[in-house]
This record gives structure tokens, sequence and C-alpha cells, in this order.
């Protein structure tokens, strides 16, 4: 059968095409064009070609093609908002000069696969191009408006013509009647190119698509068939099952010509090739390798194994520790925290490279029925009880702590540790029982004597500044010496204290900075993860005296004379990494802390300590014990040395206002405030009454708040703060958590600002049940039914309000609330029942923050770029996030100005909401947002930040002047 016949016969087979696409122009072939209006023409020439040009919101679009000597398209040019994107002819594409691959993603524009095509999408325009590359030219080329754009709209595509459109809907009779027409533009099309087999293909497809046949049109017509194992399905979905996502959620939007694999199998989209394997053969990846079906993975806390593509895992087996680091502190439970003031404790025991025991001064060990104390380095110091907690303390240059419990101790520890329960909402407990919201009030309650509260300094335009963020930088730094530790131990928090600590240093810069570094690299240390020598990369070199020399994991097991005198208790004490000074093997340490042969120690044993030669040794141990005493109201409940001074008399204890009274009187005291015995206080969904001066609190169910505002910056429903700013759609929460059975997903996308650096505005998609799904953009809402888009209209499944600047969100059957501010803030409130059972950048809402940087597929990761990455929407595709580029980091210039602007939330404006809410990390997410000043006046970062916290306080009852906002 010739060419030219088969083409006929096509279309006398396929007559009854559907109505014309709304809004779409094409060019397929060697010339056919089909405007936006639907009249169909064809024109041959080799010359560049203005398919469309428009401006649309102050954004201009420009498309341009040109073909080829086969007739084919062999290049396609793009321009979105000055964003340059090309497409060759075997499918190459090119953004701002720059080769790329799928999928691509920028603010302005994704590029990804869609079925056996390609498809861009614009952020900033109501637009889709998709075109079909066969290797040797693009033989088809759709543009897609997703609204009537009509003014000033030039090109080959002409303009949208409504009248048109509805006179075409009619349009089959009209084509029954013109048949030979369409026969004449298929031989048109087709001239002078028959041995162009792919020139008559795209023709074909187009009419097959049209008509929504599934006959087998490409076996009759010996077009392309798909690679591999996967086979053609003309009406499929756009996105198919594949290793990464194997139950895709799709619409009736994305259908398109598409290759699949058979039934039951995904694509192996983690291999290079068409591999169609069982989900159960699918490989896992990690830190970007492939691990293969069952294949582990072990760190030093935890075993995963690879199952149907996804990471199972064993829970975290290494024991909580505190971390006291400075003004830095790490609870058990792992919320981190500043202490603003400075606080005393009980740290007798220990001072500056010094250790004693009832004024005698430890130089290698003291042992006891009660507790074991040794020198484990040059610079730290190991405590061993004998109910197993571990302390180990940083002696030099600066006193630091670190403190290990046993299992059996969970929920038994009270003060500036936490509680150790894996619940991090309770953390801040006070001594008299309560939970406080701030930090500073919680560490006050455990204070020991009177503390003065001490603003810590801010840096601005300083010396230390331009020093703390150069020598700062290693912490971030991708391919620097602490790189291979970023997948286990997050930066963000070390990189902040770096700054500060190095910042507010007094004297000795590189000392504060090296205390720093060291204080991450131990943490790497403590995962398992040795960085190399960071000292010598850093300045950071550490001078060892009498003969000693340093190491990153100083062992002290039988390294002391002593120990070879008697069995060295020490060996059998297992507990973080250290580094510091020590002997190097084959030498000892004697008492004068000098290293020795092991031929020159002396004997040591219940008689003393004899000159190298024969002899025996035993083990002498003592006791010692400590008293304390409480005098006042606020130290009823905690420990606290005996001093001298005037106490009320028997019986009576002095509250917080100076007056002596009984335990029955005794006041409390939360967030500032004294309350009498009796009342009582509503705080964190708990009704608290003061009694003994002590909280008696009753527990109520408490919904859960995730907040995400501005250039990323998220609050989970467990309270972790963290960034993260891509430019895909992603997932903030779902309640089916990878499976089909889901009653709600709530998905963002950020929408960039004329600066592709900055976020604008957030498009929200609400999708109920599966049949309704609701779009927050562009300051409305919008409702999508399976029969297409409609204006919002009352439903009872949900309501819509508009309370002053906000769009609100109700869905009372399913406990959800969204607070939108038509901009970037969005606000997520879920009832009590959902607790444990979502997933998302959100988090898993169990009151444990230390786990809510899990992954799609159920492990936990440290970093946030990798938890934000596992949570893009599977469809469309979108590229992972690399490097994130925050303002400030862009517009360094403007940090000093961002800084003084958000120190308003420092300030006295917002004072009396210090003690209820923390507003530190407000004030950081300020300062990153605020980094904008050439915007100023376009952009509402900093007033996005400032309302966040504003917010955060009205929520605890607390309003703060508005004339301080003028700003």
């Amino acid at each position: 059968m010739t060419t030219n016949r088969v083409s006929g016969w096509l279309l006398f087979r396929h007559l009854t095409l559907l109505c014309l696409f709304p809004d779409v122009c094409k060019t397929f072939g060697s010339g056919v064009v089909q405007m936006f209006n639907g009249t169909v023409f064809y024109v041959r020439s080799t010359c560049p070609f203005t398919l469309t040009r428009f401006t649309h919101n102050r954004v201009d679009c420009d498309i341009t093609m040109r073909r080829g000597e086969n007739g084919l398209l062999e290049y396609i040019e793009i321009n979105v908002n000055k964003i340059q994107t090309r497409i060759l002819y075997n499918g190459t594409i090119f953004v701002e000069q720059r080769m790329v691959s799928l999928p691509y993603d920028h603010t302005y524009q994704h590029v990804f696969q869609y079925g056996i095509n390609t498809k861009l999408r614009s952020t900033v325009l109501p637009l889709s191009v998709i075109w079909s590359s066969v290797g040797v030219g693009i033989d088809s080329l759709w543009v897609k408006l997703e609204q009537e754009l009509v003014l000033g709209m030039t090109g080959l595509c002409g303009r949208p013509d409504i009248v048109c459109q509805k006179f075409f809907s009619n349009y089959i009779e009209c084509l029954q009647a013109n048949t030979s027409k369409y026969i004449t533009l298929c031989k048109e099309n087709i001239y002078g190119y028959e041995k162009e087999h792919y020139v008559g293909c795209a023709f074909y497809k187009e009419i097959a698509h049209r008509c929504q046949t599934s006959y087998a049109w490409r076996t009759l017509t010996h077009c392309r068939n798909c690679p591999g194992e996967l086979h053609f399905e003309e009406q499929g979905d756009a996105f198919v099952p594949t290793c990464s996502n194997p139950a895709p959620r799709t619409n009736d939007q994305d259908i398109t010509s598409t290759c699949v694999c058979p039934q039951g199998e995904v694509l192996n989209d983690r291999a290079e090739g068409h591999d169609c394997v069982s989900v159960s053969a699918c490989p896992c990846v990690y830190a970007g390798r492939n691990y293969a079906p069952r294949e582990e993975r072990r760190t030093k806390c935890q075993i995963c194994v690879c199952n149907n593509g996804k990471w199972i895992c064993s829970q975290n087996s290494c024991p909580s520790r505190c971390v006291i680091e400075g003004q830095f502190v790490t609870t058990f439970d792992g919320k981190q925290y500043i202490i603003i003031s400075q606080h005393y404790g009980h740290f007798e025991l220990f001072s500056h490279n010094s250790v004693q025991f009832e004024k005698e001064e430890i130089r290698e060990l003291h042992q006891s029925d009660n507790a074991m104390v040794f020198w484990q380095s040059s610079m730290y110091v190991q405590v061993l009880t004998s109910f197993g907690m571990k302390i180990q303390v940083q002696m030099s240059p600066d006193l630091q702590l670190y403190i290990t419990l046993p299992q059996s101790e969970v929920g038994m520890p009270e003060g500036l540790c936490g509680n150790y329960n894996t619940d991090t909402t309770d953390d801040f407990t006070t001594s008299s029982g309560i939970v406080e919201n701030a930090a500073e009030p919680f560490a006050l309650s455990w204070s020991v004597g009177d503390c003065p509260v001490n603003i810590p300094k801010v840096c601005i335009n300083t010396d230390n500044e331009i020093f703390a963020d150069e020598k700062c930088h290693p912490l971030r730094d991708p391919s620097g010496i602490f790189a291979k530790c970023y997948d286990h131990v997050p930066t963000d928090n070390y990189h902040k204290a770096c700054i500060q600590r190095t910042c507010t240093c007094g004297t000795g810069l590189q000392q504060c900075l090296c205390v720093a570094l060291a204080n991450y690299a131990k943490a790497c240390a403590n995962q398992g993860i040795t960085v190399g020598d960071w000292r010598r990369a850093n300045n950071c070199t550490v001078s060892c005296e009498n003969n000693q020399r340093f190491d990153y994991e100083m062992q002290v097991c039988n390294s002391t004379c002593l120990s070879l005198s008697r069995p060295d208790p020490r060996c059998g004490v297992e507990d973080a990494p250290v580094e510091g000074c020590g002997c190097l093997e084959g030498t000892h340490l004697t008492g004068g802390l000098t290293c020795t042969p092991k031929a020159q120690c002396p004997c040591h044993h219940q008689g003393g300590v004899t000159p190298p030669g024969p002899g025996k040794v035993c083990v002498h141990c003592s006791q010692f014990s400590i008293d304390t005493a409480q005098k006042t109201c606020a130290s009823l409940s905690k420990p606290t040395s005996c001093t001298s001074g005037c106490y009320c008399p028997g019986g009576q204890l002095e509250d917080h206002r100076g007056v002596c009274v009984t335990v029955d009187n005794c006041t409390c005291q939360y967030s500032g405030r004294v309350f009498k015995a009796g009342q009582s206080v509503k705080t964190n969904c708990r009704t608290c009454t003061c009694h003994h001066a002590q909280w008696s609190c009753v527990d109520e169910p408490c919904p859960g708040t995730c907040l995400v505002y501005g250039n990323g910056h998220y609050q989970t429903f467990d309270s972790k703060w963290y960034r993260y700013d891509g430019n895909c759609q992603y997932t903030l929460v779902e309640d089916g958590c990878g499976s089909e059975a889901g009653s709600f997903s709530v998905k963002v996308e950020s929408v960039p600002c004329c600066d592709e650096a900055l976020t604008c505005s957030r498009t929200i998609v609400l999708d109920l049940l599966g049949n309704v799904t609701l779009t927050l953009n562009e300051m409305k809402v919008t409702r999508r039914l399976q029969g297409g888009w409609a204006s919002l209209e009352a439903e009872p499944l949900y309501s819509t309000h508009t309370v002053g600047l906000y769009i609100m969100i109700s869905v009372p059957s399913r406990g959800l609330t969204l607070i939108w501010d038509k901009h970037t803030r969005l606000t997520v409130i879920l009832d009590d029942r959902w607790r444990n059972r979502v997933c998302g950048l959100c988090g898993n809402f169990d009151s444990n923050e230390m786990n809510d940087l899990q992954i799609s597929g159920s492990s936990v990761v440290s970093s946030p770029l990798a938890f934000g990455n596992s949570w893009k929407t599977a469809t469309p595709p979108c590229s992972d996030v690399t490097n994130e580029v925050f303002p400030c980091q862009r517009h360094s210039y403007c940090s000093a100005w961002a800084e003084r602007r958000c120190m308003i939330l420092r300030g006295d404006t917002f004072k009396d909401c210090h003690l209820k809410v923390d507003p530190e990390p407000y004030y950081q997410a300020c300062v990153l947002e605020s980094c904008s000043c050439e915007f100023e006046g376009k952009f509402l970062g900093f007033c996005t930040a400032v309302a966040a916290y504003a917010e955060a306080c009205s929520d605890q009852d607390v309003m703060c002047g508005q004339g301080g906002l003028r700003t």
C-alpha cells in the first residue's frame, strides 16, 4: 500500500475527531500549523518563524522555531522572562547556553519527560510547551495556554478566538464534509519527504491523538515503537510507574502518548536503559549510590535494608547524650537551644585544666564505689558512675560537658538536659513542673543563685564578623574537609554557633573558631565519621608537652604506668572518641604527666610506689558524699549548694516575692509571672495548678501546627525549625504516606519574584478524598472536580472564609485547617487524632522533633536538603536541589541592613513575648528573608517574617505594640 493510500485510509478510518483542545497551538510534520483559533494551514520553509509572542503580567514570552532540510524542526527557542531555552534537533536542551539534563528545574520553569514527549512548564506564565524529538529532528511542537491570553499575541499561532472555538465545537460534520481537504493537507506534508518517514508519522500521530484511537496504526505505518520491554499507549498516563514512584498519582489532564511496562512491572529509573522489573527487584539509592535489593547499609547506630526500592531501617541504637558547649545546649531528646544568661550550676568538681576530689587533685585516675574519674586525654576527663552515667568534660580550651545516660534512666532526669523521654515538646519543663515555651525562663528555673540576663552581642560590620563569615565557611563547603559528614550531622546549628561564638569573641578569635569547628568534628566522630586532619587545614593544631603526641582518637586503655601494675579499669569504659595529647605506643604516662618507656615505669601497690623491679599490687577505693539544702520556694524542687546568709525560720520558705510562707502557701512562677497557691494557667494544651511550689498539670488533646513562609522556612508539627527552598512541588503533609489509602494531602510550590532567587508567593494544592482539589494561588481559591475547573462554591466537605488578610479553609470531618496569607505564609493545623499518622515536610507529628526529617520511604536523615528532595511530588518529575543559596548569601552587602531591621524582634516592641516565644529562630529567618534591600517595597520577606513572630505571640495571648513595626 503506498504512503498516499495509507494516509487517505487513515483519515477515512478516523474521521470522528474529538473537539479541538482550547488554547492550543501546534506545528507538526514538515509544516502543518494549527493556530489557537483552530485554523489549520501548511507552510514549507527553512526560515526561522515566530510561533507566538506575547506579554502577560509584565512577563515576556517569545517562542521561535526553524525547520531543517528534512522537514523536521531543527531547533526551538523559548524565551520566558529573559531566560533562554533552546532545543536542538536531537533533543539536546540548553538553558542560558548551558546544556542541561532532565528533569531540569529553574525558578521560572520546569522541563521534564512527559510520556514519550518532553514538556516545559512555566511557573511565571500559564504556559506549557510540549515537543517530540525523534533523533533526527523534532516532529511535533505544542504550545498550550492554561487561560485565555488574547491581547497583543502575534506569530504563526495567532491568538485564541473564543467565537471560532465555539464554532469548531461542531467541527465533526465539517471534517466529514471536507475529507478531501485533509487528505490534501496530508499529501502536502509528505511531498518531497517520502524517505523521511518521521514527517508522515507526525501527521498520523496527531490524527490518532485527536481521535483517541487505540488502533495499531503504528504497525501499519511502520512508525517507531517503544524501546526495550516497553509498549505504546496512545492515551496513557504521562508519568509511568517507576522504582522511584511505583504508584504515581495522576489526573485526567496528564494523558498523552506514552511507553509503559507490562502489567505488574515498573520502569527501573535508577539504572541506565529501559528495563522493566518487579517492585521487589527495584534497587535503593543513598548518598548517590545504588544498592541492590536486600543489600544492607550500616552506620554506627543503625542498619538499613533495601526492600521494594525503599529503605527499612532499625531503631537508632546509639544512646542519647546531653551536650553543653558554652551557651549552646542539646538535650537528651535532641532539642537544641541557647542559654542567654550566665548560669551557674554544680561544676565545683571541675575547673580550668584541674579536676579535684575533696580538694585533692586527680592527675590520672580516681576510683570509688560510686564513680570513676580519669583523664582520657590532655583535653578530656571521663566520669563513669556506678549506675551507668557517663560524663565527658572538655577541660581545654573551653569547659564543655557531654553526658550519656543508660536506658534505665529514661524519663528520670530533670534540668537543662531535659527529661529523656523521646518527647522534645516537654524538654523545657521547669524545676516547678510546668513547660515553658522559651529557653530563657526554663534555664533560669534551674539556675543556682541570681543570674543577670545577658543579651548576646550582635555583630554588624565588624572585623570579627568578616573573620567569622570567612573562617566558619568550611562547615558549609560542599567539597571541604567536613563534607563527608554532612549526610550524618547537619551543619546549620554548628555553623550558626561558629558565627556567634567567633563573632562575639573578645580576644583570641582563632581559638574561638577552633572550638566551634572542634565541636562539629566531635559530633561527627560520635557518629563514627572521621573527617581527617581538619585542625591542620584550619590552623587549629594543638601543641603537646612532655613528649606527648596529638591524636583525634586518643586511646587511654593501659596507657599509664599505673596500668602495668594492675588491671586498668578504664579499658571497660566505652564512650565517644576524644582528641588530645597522650603517649606514643610503647610509652606510658607517669604521675608527672610525662611519657616514659615501659621499662622505666615504677610499680604501684597499696604500700606506695616501688622503682622498677619485681613486686605485688592491690587496689584501694575511697568514697565521698555531697549535701544539699533547700530554703526557698523556687529551690524546693531542685538541688542547691549551701551558702551562708539569712533564711526563713524553721518550717517556712521564702516565696518569689521575698515573703516567708508555709509550703502550703508557696508561690509558683511561669514565663516571668508569679502565681499564688491554687491559681491555674493554661499553656501548651495543659491546665496547670500551683500547689506546694510545684505545678500540677492535666494534659488535654493538643492540635499540631506546621508553618512555612518566605524562602523555605519551616516549623514542623513537633516544632523543629529547618530551611529548605526548592523549585518543585512538594508534599507538605499527607496521611497516605506512600499508599493509596490517604484521605488528604497538601502540596506546595514556590512562585518566584522578578528576582529569580526570591519567593514572592506560594501555590498550595489541597486534595480531599481524591475527587476534590482546591488550589490556592494568585490570592484566590479555585476548585477542580472531575468535570473540570470551576469557581469556588459552597461544599459540605469544607468551608472557606476570608478573615482579614487571610484565607482560611476548614475541613471539619478531616480535622484539618489551612490559613494562607495570600503570599508565602501557610499554616496547617491538624487535630490530635492525626498524631503519628502523617508525613511530609511538616514531619510526622509524634512530639519528637529528632525524627521529623523522615524521608519518603521511612528512614530518617540528618540533612534538610536530602529530606526536602525526598518529598518532591512524583508528577511532574523534578530535579533535586544540590546547593541552596539564600538571599543573604547572594546579597551579602544587605546583611548588616537586614540585621538592624530584624533587631525589632529582639527589642522592646516584642519584649513582653520573649519569655513566651523564643524570638531566636524567627530572628534568624527574618535576617535571611530581609537580605533583599534593592527590592525594598516590592518584596514582603521582612514583613512576613515579623508577622510570623507576631502571630506566634498572639497565639500565646501576648499582644505586641504595632508602632514599632514601621521600619
